[in-house]
């Protein structure tokens, strides 16, 4: 899928269905905030939400007080809906609207979050378009959290086919230069109740790679 095609996929989704229509839906993204303070995120931390879509993870940081927040996600409707959530404080939060494979960081951030994005690049030139924004977004010394559906987690979602990972298997991905420092699976409960398996894996840049 071209990012083209594939922003038109997550726009209809976003336009078409409400916030806990999706299954990715969390009230509170309760392990993705206790990875951040497992990599020592501090308040002026820079962090990137990668496919953060309308996700609630920069409410629960922002009210944190979280300064350094940045949202990406190919989908407008999904930013705008996350924008208009927040309220007042998302002048405090950078909303990028692009395709994480062919945006070019402005800066670098000490701590790389993606929960269920990077695991819909079923293509080799996918795969690795994301691991060299990663590699040029992350600052050596920084933390990146990639949460994908594990092994034995769904073969498809949102009408599109996915890859799974374990935790080895994401790291052989990533490359060089990516040090495993925790992993551990997750049971996701869709919002009508289906239970989705997931990993999340975190990993410490240690070195240019």
């Amino acid at each position: 899928m071209n990012d083209v095609s594939r922003q038109h996929h997550w726009e209809k989704v976003y336009t078409t269905k409400g916030e806990s229509e999706v299954s990715w839906f969390q009230e509170t993204p309760a392990l993705s905030l206790e990875l951040m303070e497992l990599v020592g995120a501090m308040q002026n931390s820079g962090i990137i939400d990668i496919g953060g879509g309308a996700s609630r993870l920069v409410d629960h940081l922002v009210s944190r007080g979280y300064q350094d927040l940045t949202v990406l996600d190919l989908s407008a409707a999904a930013l705008a809906s996350a924008r208009s959530r927040v309220g007042e404080r998302a002048s405090r939060v950078t909303w990028i609207t692009a395709d994480v494979t062919t945006w070019q960081p402005s800066r670098t951030y000490d701590v790389w979050h993606d929960r269920a994005a990077f695991h819909f690049l079923t293509e080799r030139n996918d795969q690795a378009a994301y691991v060299a924004r990663l590699r040029r977004a992350l600052r050596v010394g920084g933390h990146a959290i990639i949460a994908t559906f594990a092994p034995d987690g769904p073969e498809r979602c949102s009408g599109l086919m996915v890859s799974r990972y374990d935790a080895n298997a994401l790291a052989a991905t990533l490359g060089e230069g990516f040090e495993l420092i925790d992993t551990r699976r997750h049971d996701h409960t869709t919002p009508w109740g289906a239970v989705q398996k997931f990993q999340f894996s975190t990993f410490r840049r240690a070195r240019d790679g």
